[in-house]
């Protein structure tokens, strides 16, 4: 079991990743000591170059909730709207997502100890409550598979439903609108998005997905609807989310540019479609992906995302409207 939970694959290479953890801890233990200067006292974490310096070099697990708090703007949301969570809670009822969400439970994570039934505390019922609150407070969403996994992650981090509720709110309204609406609208553009960085940046691997035809939906599509979750590694994907939260979707393009550069000759050798799909699996796997701190400094550092989404606070690529219950503003900038 891994500290978040999740089961070990049998196949897991446990020499591997002490080689790797020994020199990791090294680096998680300078920077909580970072950390815990830049943060001393009560107040929140402001956007800044430090910050987002800091954050790109990683957030220690200890900090990493108040950290996403603050850069998101979820928890200025939090603070002007006392009661909101709780409010959705005990207030209009939907059998139809009451029921949508239930199916999923049982889906959700079953390699993980903590959503098992007899788990305690077991993790389902707040993954409920946070799923449950957010389809009343954005009803053009509601519940979108996808949305379980997510909000799993954000529970094991935050431990607190309700920063589970304005973190999702904070991804979902401001950071990926339109990723998980009934036309998935802000997901299908990035995919095509995607397409167009690897025609212009890896042009023998579209030339390869071209002439078979692939479409970046077919291979690249968890990737963007799961943000990673149950792709990549979990510390792996947490790294991500913390510049996903501080910078916005940009962090996603990078990432995945950073996999398909990185393993660009073996992308190459498929020689058909069910092989190019095995190649896309095989990519997220495997030391390249487990040694979170080189990866991203990888990722971070040399990937470029699409034109206009350098800078900026996250979600500034679209607009999207506030809901009127909330205060206009997200805090964000």
């Amino acid at each position: 079991i891994d500290p978040y939970g999740f089961e070990r694959p049998e196949d897991f290479d446990y020499a591997a990743y002490e080689e790797f953890f020994s020199t990791y801890l090294v680096i998680l233990t300078r920077r909580a000591i970072k950390w815990s200067k830049l943060i001393k006292g009560g107040g929140g974490v402001q956007r800044s170059m430090t910050v987002k310096r800091y954050i790109r070099k990683g957030v220690p697990l200890e900090h990493r909730a108040r950290v996403w708090m603050g850069v998101s703007g979820a928890q200025a949301q939090m603070d002007r709207n006392p009661g909101y969570y709780q409010r959705l809670l005990q207030g209009e009822r939907s059998a139809s997502l009451e029921e949508a969400i239930r199916t999923d439970m049982s889906r959700t994570f079953p390699d993980n100890v903590h959503f098992r039934k007899d788990a305690e505390p077991c993790l389902q019922g707040p993954l409920y409550n946070v799923l449950l609150a957010y389809g009343h407070h954005n009803h053009g969403v509601g519940y979108c598979q996808g949305m379980n996994f997510i909000v799993g992650y954000l529970i094991l981090v935050t431990k607190s439903e309700e920063e589970a509720f304005w973190l999702l709110d904070a991804l979902l309204g401001r950071i990926l609108p339109d990723y998980y609406s009934p036309s998935m609208l802000g997901l299908k553009t990035d995919q095509e998005v995607l397409g167009e960085l690897v025609r212009l940046k890896l042009p023998a691997v579209a030339a390869l997905m071209d002439g078979h035809g692939v479409l970046w939906t077919l291979v690249a599509s968890r990737w963007f609807i799961c943000l990673f979750v149950d792709v990549l590694p979990v510390e792996t994907v947490l790294r991500v989310w913390d510049c996903l939260f501080s910078e916005g979707s940009k962090i996603l393009f990078r990432v995945a540019l950073t996999l398909l550069k990185h393993h660009q000759a073996s992308i190459l050798e498929a020689t058909s479609v069910p092989d190019l799909c095995e190649k896309f699996k095989e990519i997220t796997r495997g030391r390249f992906v487990t040694e979170c701190h080189s990866f991203m400094q990888v990722g971070v550092g040399h990937a470029r995302g699409p034109p206009g989404t350098q800078g900026g606070s996250p979600g500034h690529q679209r607009a999207h409207p506030t809901p009127p219950t909330l205060s206009a503003g997200d805090g964000a900038t």
